[in-house]
């Protein structure tokens, strides 16, 4: 009988440890626990605003101490990071259309409408970077509707509006730096020395004297 009581309370134990063990795993493989612990990595911080396309594997999380902003591809496999200043502007587009965006030096252009969507909810962060110029988030597709857990197309359409909101503030706030233009320093005129006197003239004047 003890023998039995033993096996069982081994068995028991093991299912608590398989379980445990399912859901460290799932947790931490859940993307957007990756994307925000990769943007914590290379912001050095947590990340005092976060946005997560889920179901794409991108994310973009702000650092406002350091004024640095990073974004992720491939959930978290790899990060970008940018000056604040170096954000030009973002766009929201809305089944192919832009709806509303907000550029560096321009008044904001907000959204007319927040109903949602028949395609397509798609924020774009735009930067002063030849090789990365821009950045997309889909923040709302069709097929999203059939998943847990997912932003609706109207809930996905006001998220990008915030944004739009915020990057406004940001650009408005933060003035790309300009290195000075070194000033090239005119040349200092070079002084010629006095030609030595003539030996021989000078005896010529000795003598006429």
């Amino acid at each position: 009988m003890d023998e039995v009581a033993r096996l069982i309370l081994l068995l028991a134990l093991a299912g608590v440890a398989l379980t445990l063990m399912g859901a460290a795993a799932i947790r931490l493989s859940d993307e957007s626990r990756r994307i925000r612990r990769s943007l914590r990595k290379v912001l050095k911080c947590e990340p005092h605003a976060l946005l997560v396309a889920r179901g794409r594997g991108r994310g973009v999380g702000f650092n406002f101490t350091s004024n640095t902003l990073a974004v992720a591809w491939d959930a978290g496999a790899w990060c970008l990071i940018y000056r604040i200043d170096e954000l030009v502007g973002a766009e929201v587009v809305v089944d192919g259309q832009v709806c509303a965006r907000a550029h560096r030096g321009e008044a904001r252009r907000a959204l007319d409408t927040l109903t949602g969507a028949d395609k397509l909810v798609r924020l774009r962060l735009i930067f002063d970077d030849p090789r990365h110029p821009d950045f997309d988030l889909d923040l709302w597709m069709p097929e999203d509707d059939s998943r847990k857990s997912m932003m609706s197309a109207p809930e996905a359409v006001q998220e990008a509006n915030r944004w739009i909101a915020r990057t406004e503030s940001l650009v408005r706030r933060h003035v790309p730096r300009r290195e000075p233009v070194p000033v090239a320093a005119r040349p200092e005129p070079e002084l010629k020395p006095e030609p030595a006197p003539d030996p021989e003239e000078t005896i010529v004047d000795s003598v006429n004297q």
